[in-house]
């Protein structure tokens, strides 16, 4: 999408870049609290059934991840999932499951994503492929359930804006660096829970930065220092040839391996 908006708005994105126009952006959010929102959100606990991670890095479910790339820079992002039985709501009046997937559903009509015949549910499942120039250069993805495109972005940033986040960070300082993810949408999953205004991030966390969260109006966690992510990548770098690869220390159920 970067490399999309630059080639039909190169001087917007170009100015987007510079220092001034990035932090007048940043000041300008400086007002803004979580909390200062029009009407009541209303409630709905998580559910104990969903394929997503907990703040304790605990994972429910059994999505897994996997990148590939070779010398001549093919690249493969898969995120394999679903078919878990404690993740599938039956439906009682007519005994059959509905899966992790058609539950993603709405029933309620006029939304993008309301069951519709021929139309296919929306999912969490967000593999990704990076370009330069219209060129592959990297792939990556997590499991995760809706903590998947967050944890991604995250990540991806780092990566993208290596000069300006900690000074740079290589693809497994990107995976390694603290994360956090917010639950303050309906969950894609039954019963579709969530806490608005929540945020969850690592212990490893600055701690000025979650002091600024809270007084944001955030309702912060503090969950353990390695639990916020699951991600993998593989990159080629398309001048030299050089492949690289990372993965996720959380768990200790990533590898990267190369031959």
């Amino acid at each position: 999408m970067t490399e999309r908006c630059g080639a039909e708005f190169p001087g917007r994105t170009e100015a987007r870049r510079t220092p001034s126009v990035r932090a007048r952006r940043a000041s300008s959010a400086a007002t803004w609290r979580a909390d200062q929102v029009e009407g009541e959100p209303g409630f709905n606990p998580m559910g104990a059934g969903e394929p997503t991670v907990g703040a304790d890095g605990t994972t429910r479910g059994d999505t897994c991840h996997l990148d590939v790339v070779d010398r001549w820079g093919n690249m493969v992002a898969a995120t394999p999932s679903g078919g878990w039985l404690q993740s599938n709501p039956v439906v009682p009046e007519l005994g059959f499951l509905l899966g992790t997937r058609l539950q993603m559903t709405w029933l309620e009509e006029g939304l993008p994503n309301s069951l519709t015949p021929g139309r296919r549910p929306r999912t969490t499942l967000t593999p990704s492929l990076a370009l330069r120039d219209g060129v592959p250069v990297m792939a990556f993805g997590t499991p995760g359930g809706d903590q998947q495109d967050q944890w991604q972005l995250h990540f991806f940033l780092a990566v993208a804006l290596r000069a300006q986040v900690r000074g740079g960070l290589d693809l497994q300082g990107a995976i390694d660096a603290p994360n956090w993810h917010n639950d303050s949408f309906p969950g894609s999953f039954h019963p579709r829970g969530m806490r608005p205004g929540s945020v969850t991030v690592e212990a490893r966390m600055d701690p000025d930065v979650v002091e600024e969260l809270r007084r944001r109006g955030h309702d912060v966690t503090v969950g353990a220092a390695w639990s916020e992510g699951r991600l993998c990548a593989v990159a080629r770098d398309p001048e030299t040839g050089v492949l690289s690869a990372a993965a996720n220390p959380r768990g200790m159920q990533g590898y990267a391996v190369g031959r």
